[in-house]
């Protein structure tokens, strides 16, 4: 059980970004890890955002509360008031006796970020609908050019680009092709890919190309060395600071 993060001697140009807050430290996606980024070092801090079956919005990654959680509901099938009346294992014996650990709003999320200065990082989960995006950018309202909103579905940061055209917004990926540079470049979108995919020369031909590059989930501080060496913009992380 980690008791603190893990300090990197040199992060060059490179912005940190915790992974669901400080997630090794604190369950994930609740306030206790996002406050543990702001009260560190982090660039920014990152969370998933997934639509609930009365319409609204909770912080989860899994789509579902079993790995965290006695109980197990999937968010889209269940109501926002069932799902924030479960009460999460906490991160150092795995027992709910923790009042605060709860699914956070993403409009909770968003306060915390901006009280410490963070830049938001939300991942879109859901399939949304132009609607449901709009709803999810009134959240962070007034905090947009804070906030750079990911996903693996290109066509939610395609409508989040209708909304904001300068909107930053980072396309998710476990894979790197001249096929997707085009296409980053032509929807002005950056990238979020995962680590291994990265090499120097493919780091060097997208900054060439002005796309950001960020990377995840990077635990392991001889990997994130590598990565700072090469000049990756952004990495993703568990844990290390």
């Amino acid at each position: 059980m980690y008791r603190n993060t893990v300090k990197l001697a040199v992060h060059g140009h490179t912005l940190m970004v915790a992974h669901r807050g400080v997630s090794k430290l604190e369950t994930e996606n609740t306030a206790a890890a996002f406050i543990a980024a702001g009260n560190r070092t982090y660039f920014g801090v990152e969370t998933d955002i997934w639509r609930t079956s009365d319409g609204k919005y909770i912080c989860n990654h899994d789509g579902k509360s079993g790995r965290i959680c006695e109980t197990d509901l999937k968010m889209e099938e269940s109501t926002l008031g069932d799902l924030r009346a479960l009460t999460l294992r906490d991160m150092t014996d795995g027992a709910s006796d923790r009042a605060e650990l709860k699914l956070c709003l993403p409009s909770e999320y968003r306060k915390i970020c901006e009280h410490y200065g963070k830049v938001c990082v939300p991942e879109l989960k859901s399939a949304f609908a132009p609607g449901e995006i709009r709803e999810i950018m009134e959240m962070f309202d007034g905090y947009l050019d804070n906030t750079v909103f990911i996903s693996f579905n290109m066509h939610n940061l395609e409508l989040v680009k209708e909304q904001r055209p300068e909107q930053n917004v980072q396309f998710l990926t476990s894979k790197y092709s001249s096929e997707l540079l085009a296409t980053l470049v032509e929807k002005r979108m950056d990238l979020d890919i995962q680590w291994g995919a990265l090499t120097e020369e493919n780091i060097r031909e997208l900054h060439g190309a002005g796309v950001t590059v960020n990377c995840w989930t990077v635990d392991n501080p001889e990997d994130a060395d590598r990565l700072i060496s090469w000049g990756v913009d952004m990495i993703t992380t568990n844990i290390l600071e």
